[in-house]
C-alpha cells in the first residue's frame, strides 16, 4: 500500500493553515478554490470526482479523529490531488493530441496486498521493454516527464525528501513497504485524485469512505481517469508497454477490464490470514501519523472484510465468466519466494515475452542490492489482530479451493 503525500503538510507554516478548524471540520470548497488559484485553471474534467471528495471528507470529520499532523496534513493532501488533476487536464487541453494516443495493453499486477507484488513490481521494472510509474513522475506529474531528462529531472531529488521524513515521523515504515523516488508506485496514487482510492482508507480512520467505495461507488469514472493519467505520463515518453500494479483493482476487476479490455493480468496468491495479520499491521502503522486512535486490531477488523470480500469477488468473476479466465495468469506467493527468477521466467512464459539473459541480469542485481530485510524485519502476529482464526479460515475458504492457496502457519 502507498504513503500519503507528507511533505508541504509537515512544513511549520502549514500549521497556520486557515482551511482546516479546531473543531475539525473542513472547507471543502476553500480547498477546491486554493487548488484553482495554485494551477491557474479551474477546469476539473468529468466532474464525478466531487462525489468521492464529499463521501472522505464527512468521514474525515465523523470518523478520523485527526490529531495535530492529521489536522495539517490533510487539507494540503486534498488540495495537492485536487492541483495534480487541474494540471493535468490543462496539460491535455493544450495538447488534446495526447487522447488520441493509447494505452497499450498493459500488464496489471492484481493480487492483494503483502502477496508479493512489490517486489514483483520492482523485477519487472528492470526489464527495459517495461514502463512502470515511478513515484516521483506520479506524485510530480505536471509538467510530464520527458524522455531526456526521465533519470535525473529534478523532482526525483524533491520527492526523496519527502519520503526521508515518513522515516522521521513513522520509524520503522520503511521496513514494512520499500520507498524512493525510482521506485513503481502503485495506481491508488494515481487514482487518488479521483477520489476514489483505497489510499484514504488505508491512511485514514475512514470505514464509511471504505464501504462507500467497495460497495456503492461507480468505479466507470475511476478508470476513465486512470487512462487520462498514464496518457498523461507516455505524452513525452512514450512505451510500447506498461507494468501496472495496485491491490485495489482485485474490488474491480470488470471495471478494470471494461477501460483496457486487452490487459493481461497477474493474481498474486498467498494465506488469507497471513496477508490480514500483515496488512493490520501496516495500515496500524501509517494510521499513526495521521491519529493517535489506531491499533491492529480495529485495523484488522475493517481490512479483514475488505480483504476477503475482494478475493471472493476474484472467484466470482472467474466463476461466472464475468472476466476472461485467459488474461490471467496466476501466481503463488510462496513459490514465488523460493524461486523468483523461475517464477518470473514462467510468467513470461505464459504471457509470451521473451526473458533475455541481459534482463534477468538486471534483476538479479536489483534484488542483490535490496534484500529482504535491508531496513529492517517487518514483525506482525495473527494473534495481534485479536480475529478468530477459525472463522476467518472458514470465511476464505471459497478463495482458498478454487486457487488452490495452502495455508500458513499463523503467529
Amino acid at each position: 500500500m502507498d504513503t500519503p503525500e507528507v511533505g508541504h503538510a509537515l512544513l511549520p507554516q502549514a500549521r497556520e493553515n486557515l482551511f482546516y478548524s479546531p473543531e475539525m471540520t473542513i472547507d471543502t470548497e476553500a480547498l477546491i478554490q486554493a487548488a484553482i488559484d495554485e494551477a491557474g485553471t479551474d477546469d476539473f474534467g468529468d466532474p464525478r470526482w466531487r462525489e468521492g471528495l464529499d463521501v472522505f471528507v464527512d468521514a474525515l470529520e465523523r470518523e478520523a479523529e485527526l490529531n495535530d499532523i492529521g489536522n495539517v496534513m490533510v487539507p494540503g493532501e486534498i488540495t495537492g490531488y485536487l492541483r495534480d488533476r487541474l494540471g493535468i487536464m490543462a496539460y491535455r487541453n493544450e495538447h488534446p493530441q495526447i487522447a488520441d494516443v493509447d494505452v497499450v495493453p498493459p500488464i496489471v499486477i492484481v493480487g492483494q496486498g503483502r502477496t508479493g507484488t512489490t517486489i514483483l513490481h520492482d523485477l519487472l521494472a528492470q526489464d527495459p521493454a517495461n514502463r512502470v510509474p515511478l513515484t516521483w513522475e506520479v506524485d510530480r506529474p505536471c509538467p510530464p516527464p520527458e524522455t531526456a531528462t526521465y533519470a535525473t529531472d529534478p523532482r526525483i531529488v524533491e520527492v526523496n525528501e519527502t519520503l526521508a521524513m515518513v522515516d522521521m515521523v513513522l520509524p520503522g515504515f520503511r521496513a514494512m513497504h520499500p520507498m524512493g523516488a525510482q521506485l513503481p508506485q502503485e495506481c491508488v496514487r494515481m487514482t487518488g485524485s479521483e477520489f476514489r482510492s483505497m489510499i484514504f482508507p488505508t491512511a485514514y480512520r475512514v470505514p464509511s469512505y471504505g464501504h462507500w467505495l467497495l460497495h456503492e461507488a461507480d468505479m466507470a469514472p475511476l478508470y476513465d481517469w486512470h487512462r487520462i493519467f498514464v496518457q498523461h505520463l507516455q505524452s513525452q515518453h512514450p512505451t510500447d508497454r506498461w507494468v501496472l500494479k495496485s491491490p485495489a483493482h482485485i474490488w474491480s476487476l470488470e471495471a478494470l477490464l471494461a477501460e483496457y479490455p486487452n490487459a493481461l493480468l497477474v493474481q498474486t496468491h498467498r494465506d488469507p490470514l497471513r496477508i490480514i495479520a500483515s496488512l493490520s499491521s501496516l495500515v496500524a502503522k501509517l494510521r499513526e501519523l495521521a491519529t493517535d486512535r489506531t491499533t491492529v486490531p480495529e485495523a484488522a477488523a475493517e481490512f479483514a472484510e475488505y480483504i476477503v470480500d475482494g478475493l471472493d469477488r476474484s472467484v466470482i468473476a472467474r466463476e461466472t465468466g464475468a472476466v476472461d479466465n485467459s488474461r490471467f495468469v496466476d501466481l503463488q506467493f510462496a513459490e514465488f519466494m523460493a524461486d523468483p527468477f523461475g517464477t518470473i521466467g514462467a510468467i513470461y512464459d505464459a504471457l509470451g515475452l521473451e526473458l533475455t539473459n541481459e534482463t534477468e541480469g538486471r534483476m538479479r542485481a536489483f534484488l542483490a542490492a535490496n534484500p529482504q530485510g535491508a531496513h529492517g524485519v517487518h514483525e506482525y502476529t495473527w494473534a495481534e489482530t485479536d480475529l478468530n482464526e477459525a472463522e476467518w479460515r472458514e470465511r476464505s475458504r471459497r478463495y482458498q479451493d478454487y486457487f488452490h492457496v495452502p495455508s500458513e502457519r499463523l503467529g
